[in-house]
């Protein structure tokens, strides 16, 4: 894993011809809220970081923080453990290699428990995600079946 700065988080999008996705001409969105409790939104960081990036590299980058009361120790915590010291806002970009979404997951889901919004953007590119400050995920892609994925897997089932 590598700890990216914000330039560093834009060359990497560039430097695949791409842009944040909601910026897409055309891009398709489906968003959902965050779930009730902390064991299902890990369900959802597991199911992002194992499933909408192919085991491909995936960029998480950290655009929202210090909106909530946030757990900054955990997260430095973490942090410090892949030997990096530097502070969210010097270097809020997380590039995990194909092989470690399970980092993926304990980082995405931190941010999450944290409040914090950012970007899920896959090397994959298929689907891409937003998750808000406000509690929801903003999946996006350009084909409407990866979508409905998404719907599958995370949409709420009624209760019977």
């Amino acid at each position: 894993m590598r700890f990216y700065t914000e330039q560093e988080c834009k060359e990497w999008l560039t430097g695949r011809n791409r842009v944040k996705p909601e910026k897409v001409p055309g891009i398709l969105a489906e968003q959902l809220p965050y779930p009730p409790t902390p064991g299902r939104m890990l369900y959802y960081a597991e199911w992002i970081a194992h499933t909408i990036t192919y085991r491909m590299p995936t960029l998480l980058w950290i655009t929202e923080w210090d909106i909530w009361k946030e757990n900054y120790h955990l997260y430095y915590k973490l942090r410090q453990s892949y030997h990096d010291h530097r502070l969210l806002h010097e270097a809020p970009g997380h590039l995990f290699l194909d092989y470690e979404s399970e980092d993926l997951t304990s980082f995405l889901w931190l941010a999450m428990l944290n409040g914090w919004g950012g970007y899920v953007l896959t090397h994959a590119d298929y689907v891409n995600a937003f998750f808000s400050h406000d509690e929801y995920i903003q999946f996006f892609s350009t084909d409407e079946s990866n979508l409905a994925e998404v719907r599958e897997a995370l949409a709420e089932k009624p209760k019977t």
